[in-house]
């Protein structure tokens, strides 16, 4: 099967507000107000760690049944730790995350060397722990469009 293409189209909307679109879904990502957001949602960061989380959740559910694993609950919480004065250009700090940490919590009543593997698998086969672990070349392009006044 050949790579498939994930698109994102994102458009300011006014300060720090923007609009991520994926195939017809949207979703408001802003900045807090104390850092000059209108606080309309998550932050992009927030938004990095819910996708971890997301995918990781998602991967253990379709995974769940080849390793015979019935999932009663399943929570998975995500955290990192960055220097906020680094993006803001304040502080020679790295601006991403320096770590960044999972704690799955699963309700199931299979043998917990099951579970394990099972989580060990996913977090192998979840596309965004992938990504973040591994890394990404990102090529950027710049569109310019002069506006008369």
């Amino acid at each position: 099967m050949p790579n498939q293409v994930f698109r994102s189209s994102v458009r300011l909307i006014e300060g720090t507000r923007v609009e991520a679109e994926a195939r017809g879904f949207k979703v408001t990502v802003d900045e807090p107000e104390q850092i000059g957001g209108s606080n309309q949602g998550m932050t992009p960061v927030e938004l990095l760690l819910s996708a971890l989380g997301s995918c990781l959740s998602i991967t253990i559910s379709l995974f769940s049944k080849a390793f015979h694993v019935d999932i009663k609950d399943l929570r998975v919480e995500v955290e990192g730790e960055l220097d906020p004065m680094a993006a803001m250009g304040k502080s020679d700090a790295r601006s991403g995350y320096q770590n960044i940490r999972v704690h799955v919590h699963i309700v199931s009543d299979a043998p917990q060397n099951r579970i394990e593997r099972l989580i060990k698998m996913a977090e192998s086969k979840c596309p965004v722990s992938d990504t973040l672990r591994v890394g990404v070349t990102i090529n950027n392009s710049v569109e310019f469009e002069t506006v008369s006044v």
